[in-house]
């Protein structure tokens, strides 16, 4: 737990301990909260939640750490947010911890039916190995003409979420199961309310930008599949995990269907058995629908909104869309900042 003092003008001797809401029990939600606790001694973190894991939106993830674009969102931050995920989960692949908390090193391509405008991404130097693929290599994939060959990391979200909470009480944090209707009632009780509720924010922040993408995918038993395959239109994807194989996709916009759509099963397994045929002879283990929290870009932003006759300091950290796992930990940190700033701007009475 780090001893350095917040930026706030003030000793952590004349100070009380100010009282930090973190709504949201997803990789995000988690990943705040730890980054809270542990940097923020003064502050007391509680974890706020209606499900927890196994019973979250990610939970369901393929948790495979690759980037895409914002338009929104300038790149080099984009790069920061990536680099700080890759670096996080690298360290944690190559310690003790490692099958604890579910992060393994992948292998893999990225594959393209027309070769893309660019050809080495901002994110190709962060990965592992980057590079364009052969002729040869591409032999295997006759409908593409393009594809990226790199190692990457995947992250298993129903053991690293366990892992996060772990952490996140070492750090002194606080768990708790209820169901947040308004940030207003978390008022009273709570000097800086942080946001991680992804989809949850369109009702609970009124963001009319955040909007279900349904996602669905099969867990297979395929030992043999050692390499990842990912159609760079994000609908079809093979990765290999600890305990099993993940297929996919569906990438289903305003689509609120929580249940396993037996032809959205066999659409999947048809169109992942034309890039890896074996699966056909795989045993389906079991099938796991969610619901991103799609957005034209993330929101990291703080906000000052009004409760009960006061302004209350609000950290906004959701809308990642499929790409949670790999920004987690990025945005995580600018999240962290932003509530070191409102520990700043806190009026005096609150912390003496």
């Amino acid at each position: 737990m780090s001893s350095k003092a917040p930026r706030c003008g003030l000793t952590f001797s004349r100070m009380k301990t100010v009282r930090v809401a973190v709504v949201g029990a997803g990789v995000i939600g988690f990943s705040t909260a730890v980054r809270i606790a542990e940097a923020l001694p003064i502050c007391s973190v509680t974890l706020l939640a209606e499900k927890f894991s196994p019973d979250t939106t990610s939970d369901v993830a393929a948790g495979i750490v690759l980037a895409q674009e914002f338009p929104d969102i300038p790149l080099e931050r984009q790069r920061r947010w990536f680099k700080d995920g890759f670096d996080h989960f690298f360290a944690i692949a190559h310690s003790e911890d490692a099958p604890e908390a579910g992060i393994m090193m992948c292998s893999g391509c990225q594959i393209f039916r027309e070769a893309p405008a660019n050809m080495k991404p901002y994110w190709s130097d962060i990965v592992i190995g980057y590079r364009p693929m052969t002729d040869r290599e591409l032999k295997r994939f006759p409908n593409h003409k393009f594809g990226q060959a790199f190692t990457t990391l995947k992250c298993e979200c129903s053991s690293y979420l366990p892992w996060l909470e772990k952490r996140f009480r070492k750090a002194g944090g606080r768990v708790e199961q209820r169901r947040v209707n308004s940030l207003q009632e978390l008022s009273n009780d709570f000097d800086i309310i942080v946001n991680c509720t992804g989809l949850g924010s369109k009702t609970l922040v009124g963001d009319d930008q955040v909007q279900p993408i349904r996602g669905q995918v099969l867990k297979m038993d395929a030992p043999w599949l050692k390499h990842f395959i990912r159609d760079v239109d994000g609908m079809t994807y093979i990765y290999p995990g600890i305990h099993s194989v993940t297929i996919g996709g569906t990438r289903q916009v305003e689509d609120m269907r929580l249940h396993v759509d037996e032809g959205d099963s066999r659409s999947i397994l048809e169109r992942c058995s034309r890039l890896e045929p074996s699966l056909r002879k795989a045993k389906v283990l079991y099938q796991s629908v969610g619901l991103r929290p799609g957005r034209r870009s993330p929101r990291v932003e703080r906000e000052l909104v009004q409760m009960g006759g006061r302004q209350v300091p609000v950290v906004h950290n959701y809308g990642h869309g499929g790409w949670g796992v790999s920004f987690s930990w990025g945005t995580s940190m600018d999240a962290l900042e932003l509530v070191r700033q409102c520990l700043q701007e806190i009026p005096l009475q609150a912390k003496l």
